[in-house]
């Protein structure tokens, strides 16, 4: 059966992303929402995938020392990656501006790191998606910006609202990596997790 081996574990996903819960919920898995405030906070040397992957593992590695044998916690974090430069969370509007005028009309790409973690075993995989955008108008990132409020996004967008809906020309690659799991790598991952 699918993912049966999974299913008798107490699910934990540590996001407070609705988009991630939408998704996961999707997979027909029974999940609860555990949060925990963990600074995002990397070393500088970190590059691209190391990134995410770092934090992602960070955010996983909090709940290690509170976890029962019957529970499978997850975690994430999403980055979009120009030109050698991580693209992250805006601290307010007009940096989400900057963020948008900066990947109009170029090619960036996304990165997504998944940690699972039981109390005996811990794996950290990651996902990229290439995303080109058309050049933007200063209208559209005006209107995005205050009507979406896109503060909780890496690179100040969401590929499931209106700026990706008429900004993005075309993707290679995971369009759910994009919105912040990778559920077809999340899957395959799950299924062949030592439960």
């Amino acid at each position: 059966m699918i993912l049966s081996e999974v299913r008798k574990k107490h699910i934990i996903l540590a996001s407070k992303s609705p988009r991630r819960q939408q998704l996961l919920a999707g997979l027909d898995i029974d999940f609860e929402i555990r949060i925990k405030d963990v600074p995002e906070v990397y070393p500088p040397a970190l590059q691209r995938e190391e990134i995410p992957r770092y934090l992602s593992r960070l955010k996983a590695d909090a709940f290690r020392l509170e976890m029962s044998d019957n529970e499978l916690v997850i975690t994430s974090d999403t980055i979009v990656y120009l030109d050698g430069k991580v693209i992250e969370k805006p601290a307010d509007e007009e940096e989400a501006k900057a963020m948008l005028r900066v990947i109009s009309g170029q090619c960036h790409t996304v990165i997504t790191a998944v940690t699972l973690m039981t109390k005996n075993h811990s794996i950290t995989f990651h996902d990229e998606t290439k995303v080109w955008f058309k050049q933007l108008k200063e209208d559209e990132i005006e209107y995005y910006i205050s009507r979406y409020k896109p503060l909780d996004k890496a690179g100040a967008y969401g590929v499931q609202e209106f700026i990706g809906y008429i900004g993005v020309q075309r993707m290679e690659g995971s369009y759910f990596n994009v919105m912040g799991l990778p559920l077809h790598r999340l899957y395959e991952e799950l299924e062949k997790f030592p439960c």
